[in-house]
């Protein structure tokens, strides 16, 4: 149990690094090629502009997919940490296999979406544009490709639960090369699919869907030749409910707090769609949301982390631990996010016009308006990176209401009311201003909560030893 041994043991500032940087380069790369898929299509020769806002309104649905994988491994992940940490080597195992139960069970909910619901969700969000032709493009685009990615969605999904056995055992270096494999797979099919082939908008889907389906079984792989802690037996695939149960219990909020993210996209394109110019403001919106996430994910890679660290040392009982990753846990995400804010203020022009190079009046303006969109809302990363530590540290403590508070005022509490009052004053400019003072509010209200649920959970420590993990839950 070296990956055991190493989290229990080893120094929490160089836990926390050695664990975080492969976590953080993975999900940075997983934002990187989200970008590059959105730059190929806005840069076809034919349809650009239809086939960026077509991505952006298929883009909550993806979302809303990985927030189901995202929760999913998370549960999983903090049952496999807990129960190891426990010495509880059976009930790790079934955690393991019973998630890889769930994970397919989604994947049949999203196969029925694919293929009977998708061309209504892109119609939904296209009814506010004038152009007829530029609708029906737009419809056209958006429903081929939200139905390759929900139809073959089981790839995506399964990677997010064996991502996490491989994290929930220390081996986030093994988790890190599948995430690479698949994203520099997807980049490349990219290019080849669209412009060579070209297969346009559907493209770009089979080349994310065939990244997803090559990470999933490298890190399959990976699991069954590294972790050694997990038995590999068919019979773990049976559902037991009590675990199932608290899979849920664990990782329904982190799966909640992601579709969120999903709830916010669609409502802000929806507000959007209310403008003078639809069109242009929800594409530079499109192009701003797909840049954000490299931000976000990149502080997704330090929570998740610290999830990780926290809960198998709060499952022995390790008070001084938890205490010292939770501080560390937040400067350290603090610097990164700082340096995310430092790197898109200074980049954010040439970024913005890696999605113009077709030219025309249209991209030029959606581009424009990226750019500033990137400089006004830039310094509201560190806000949010404080705020998603946060949540990462409560994960660990088995929280389960705190951490989903944080995620509904950052998301929607705050975001969609001033998004619709700044675009009422009908300069779009002022719209971003929006996100950075949500992300501050949040980021306030975040410290009291974490202060206070530390302080409980920590204090019930001293008292006994830690129960099994279902009994605490």
């Amino acid at each position: 149990m070296a990956g055991a041994n190493k989290m229990a043991e080893s120094s929490v500032k160089k836990l926390i690094w050695s664990m975080g940087l492969p976590m953080v380069a993975s999900m940075v790369l997983q934002g990187i090629y989200n970008v590059v898929d959105t730059a190929f299509v806005a840069n076809m020769e034919e349809g650009g502009a239809a086939a960026l806002l077509a991505l952006t309104y298929a883009f909550p649905v993806q979302i809303f997919m990985i927030a189901i994988g995202v929760g999913l491994g998370i549960g999983v992940n903090a049952l496999i940490s807990s129960y190891l940490g426990a010495g509880q080597r059976e009930r790790a195992s079934k955690a393991a296999y019973n998630g890889i139960f769930l994970a397919l069970c989604f994947y049949a909910i999203f196969l029925i979406f694919g293929l009977f619901f998708a061309e209504g969700f892109i119609s939904m969000q296209a009814a506010s544009l004038e152009d007829d032709a530029l609708r029906e493009q737009v419809i056209n685009y958006g429903t081929d490709y939200l139905s390759i990615n929900c139809i073959f969605s089981f790839g995506q999904i399964l990677f997010a639960v064996f991502e996490r056995f491989l994290q929930g055992t220390g081996r986030t270096m093994c988790s890190t090369i599948g995430q690479i494999a698949g994203a520099v797979t997807n980049i490349v099919l990219d290019y080849v699919f669209i412009f060579p082939c070209g297969m346009g908008v559907a493209g770009a889907a089979y080349a994310t869907i065939i990244g997803q389906i090559l990470s999933a079984i490298i890190d399959f792989t990976f699991h069954l030749i590294f972790v050694k802690e997990i038995d590999n037996k068919l019979k773990n695939l049976l559902p037991e409910w009590e675990i199932i149960k608290a899979i849920f219990v664990i990782g329904l909020p982190a799966m909640i707090m992601q579709a969120l993210i999903s709830i916010n996209m669609l409502g802000i394109n929806l507000i959007l769609g209310t403008s003078s110019d639809p069109s242009t403001i929800t594409g530079a919106y499109g192009i701003y949301f797909k840049v954000q996430q490299i931000a976000l994910f990149a502080c997704f890679g330090m929570s998740n982390t610290l999830i990780t660290i926290v809960s198998y040392n709060y499952a022995l009982g390790k008070k001084d631990r938890v205490i010292e990753a939770a501080k560390r846990g937040i400067v350290d995400t603090l610097i990164l996010s700082a340096l995310i804010f430092a790197l898109f203020e200074a980049i954010a022009v040439p970024l913005s016009q890696l999605f113009g190079m077709a030219g025309g009046d249209s991209s030029t303006a959606i581009v424009e308006l990226c750019a500033l969109a990137i400089w006004i809302t830039s310094p509201g990363f560190i806000f949010m990176g404080f705020s998603v530590a946060i949540q990462g540290i409560l994960q660990g403590l088995r929280e389960v209401f705190s951490p989903l508070i944080i995620s509904i005022l950052r998301l929607v509490v705050f975001i969609f009311p001033l998004v619709y009052i700044f675009l009422l004053s009908g300069n779009n400019w002022l719209v971003w201003v929006a996100f950075p003072i949500a992300e501050a509010i949040t980021a306030f209200i975040s410290f009291f909560i974490i202060r206070a649920r530390l302080k409980n959970r920590l204090s019930k420590l001293g008292e006994k030893e830690p129960e099994p993990v279902q009994e605490s839950l």
